[in-house]
């Protein structure tokens, strides 16, 4: 029987309720910090105790078991390190209200993330700033800013160098949104990014005074004329591009077959929106069968050309190792060369930079079981992702198993 309107919570309940768990899911989150700390300190002890004292390979280990074990990628994981050392070296009251659930985790992360930069001694000056402006009571962003100003007030020069430091990392990328979009980002110094911006807004008001009727919006006009001037196109829709599309073998033999064609790392798209437009596009097609790849344009016997591009679009383009999702930067033998591995298209497998490393550090095996690569970490821990992602093919892991697709 369901609960009457008389028997159920009242409002008042349920919101205190949502205000108690949020102080809970802090707290865990603190004490989850905690044991990630201590995690790191033993780790590195036995490590060391073995012999082992790289310390660039034993922060890569350290990073990638946390990532591991919280499901994240391995930069996450290492941010979570970082963070877990930091609270203990000067941030003691700003660690004390994330115990107690009066910071969330991401408060206090973007307060650590702030003050990186610090000594300990530093560090507990801008902790007892933030406590005497009760820093629980305030925003993220106000978070964000007054930890900065707090910084730069107690370490001037330090602060400097971080900014310029900052400078040396701008950079471009791209990464796939949702309907056949993608995101491109340019992290720049402050007033090189206003300035371009300032440069797009005003082909807005040119379009504005011009006699035709606007037909697009403001936001369209400036991504418009951001891919004319960087492609130097006449319009935006006529760009060159070698398309890449993975064909299901399925939609070949059946015309009415629904499965889309799909750019890997770039999910499903309709292929009239790629075909339109008098730009010049080159097809390349990946053909698969139960969504992996089984075949393509061409072959090759080494981990380059076209047999790298059939693994890469395989993998999604993607990291295959449990929960990350950096781009692939290398295609790795599943089983090692040394071991006897062959360079061929079952044994290979996109990963990042990072994961490719990792697997060379003492204590880390990976290994084919079945259709799931087998990933054991120095602790024994055993992860398992399938060899290649498969969209809708039930799990085979037993429980307790870490399964990923």
């Amino acid at each position: 029987m369901s609960p009457t309107r008389s028997s159920a919570p009242s409002e008042a309940l349920l919101i205190e309720r949502i205000a108690l768990l949020e102080e809970r899911k802090a707290a865990i989150a603190a004490e989850q910090s905690e044991a990630v700390l201590e995690f790191a300190t033993a780790h590195a002890e036995s490590q060391i105790a073995a012999g082992e004292v790289d310390p660039e390979a034993l922060e890569r280990s350290i990073a990638a078991q946390v990532g591991l074990a919280c499901r994240v990628s391995p930069t996450e994981g290492r941010r979570r390190v970082r963070i877990a050392r930091d609270l203990h070296a000067g941030h003691t009251r700003v660690r004390e209200l994330f115990t107690a659930g009066r910071l969330s985790e991401y408060q206090t992360a973007t307060i650590v993330a702030a003050t990186a930069h610090l000594s300990p001694a530093e560090r507990a000056e801008v902790d007892r700033g933030l406590a005497e402006r009760r820093v629980e009571t305030l925003g993220v962003r106000r978070i964000h800013d007054l930890t900065r100003s707090l910084a730069a007030q107690v370490a001037p020069e330090k602060f400097t160098a971080r900014c310029r430091a900052a400078r040396t990392g701008r950079r471009v990328s791209v990464r796939p949104a949702a309907d056949g979009m993608a995101d491109l980002t340019a992290h720049l110094p402050v007033e090189e990014a206003v300035a371009c911006y300032a440069a797009l807004a005003a082909v807005v008001n040119e379009a504005a005074v011009r006699p035709e009727p606007v037909t697009r919006g403001r936001g369209q006009i400036m991504a418009d004329a951001l891919v004319e001037r960087l492609t130097g196109q006449a319009t935006a829709r006529d760009v060159n591009v070698e398309i890449q599309v993975v064909v299901p073998v399925e939609a070949l033999v059946d015309a009415d077959s629904p499965l889309p064609a799909e750019v890997p790392g770039h999910g499903p798209v309709p292929v009239e929106l790629l075909t339109t437009g008098d730009g010049r596009r080159t097809w390349r097609r990946l053909i698969t069968r139960d969504g992996v790849v089984i075949g393509g344009d061409s072959r090759s016997r080494l981990f380059t050309g076209r047999l790298a591009a059939l693994i890469r679009a395989r993998d999604g383009h993607r990291c295959r190792e449990p929960y990350c999702d950096a781009p692939i930067r290398h295609i790795d033998h599943i089983r090692r060369w040394k071991d006897g591995g062959t360079t061929e298209f079952t044994n290979g497998r996109g990963l990042c930079a990072f994961h490719n490393h990792v697997r060379e550090i003492a204590g880390w095996r990976a290994e084919v079981v079945g259709e799931k690569v087998t990933t054991t970490t120095p602790t024994g821990a055993v992860h398992h992702a399938e060899i290649a992602p498969a969209a809708g093919r039930p799990s085979t892991a037993r429980p307790g198993q870490h399964d990923v697709a």
